[in-house]
């Protein structure tokens, strides 16, 4: 199989993956990945190519959501070590614009969550005349 070939073999199976719903996940990257370099595609080369094809189709990479809030919730925690309800707010309205309508409300909070539990960010309660919000939140999601 020439060069070309497998380029165009691997932009199909993006387009395949991504045909129903525009939106890539954390499993069909993989599996994309995986089928790359079956066909001899080194995995940065890969990566470079989904992400092209991703970026001309307006699809959308869930591991590079999950980046951009990533980051978002360092910058916020930068501040006082802390996530308080207002920047968890703003970080599942960044994962929403992000996902660009593919993913809802509920589904973003999600991955706001699983960001925050993943890399151990502690989170500001409400004190002591408070709600506790994360909690309300994680409950909300169906993660408590």
């Amino acid at each position: 199989m020439s060069l070309e070939e497998v380029k165009k073999r691997f932009v199909e199976e993006i387009k395949l993956r991504a045909y129903d719903d525009k939106y890539i996940d954390k499993n069909e990257e993989r599996e994309i990945l995986q089928q790359a370099i079956q066909m001899g595609v080194s995995v940065d080369s890969a990566r470079g190519a989904l992400a092209q094809v991703c970026e001309s189709n307006g699809y959308v990479v869930e591991s590079r959501v999950l980046s951009q809030i990533k980051d978002i919730i360092d910058t916020f925690a930068g501040n006082d070590g802390h996530i308080d309800e207002k920047e968890f707010k703003d970080a599942i309205t960044t994962c929403e614009k992000a996902c660009q309508g593919k993913r809802t409300h509920v589904q973003c909070a999600k991955m706001v969550i699983q960001v925050i539990e993943d890399n151990s960010y502690k989170v500001k309660s409400g004190g002591w005349f408070h709600s506790d919000w994360y909690a309300k939140a994680k409950h909300d999601a169906g993660m408590a």
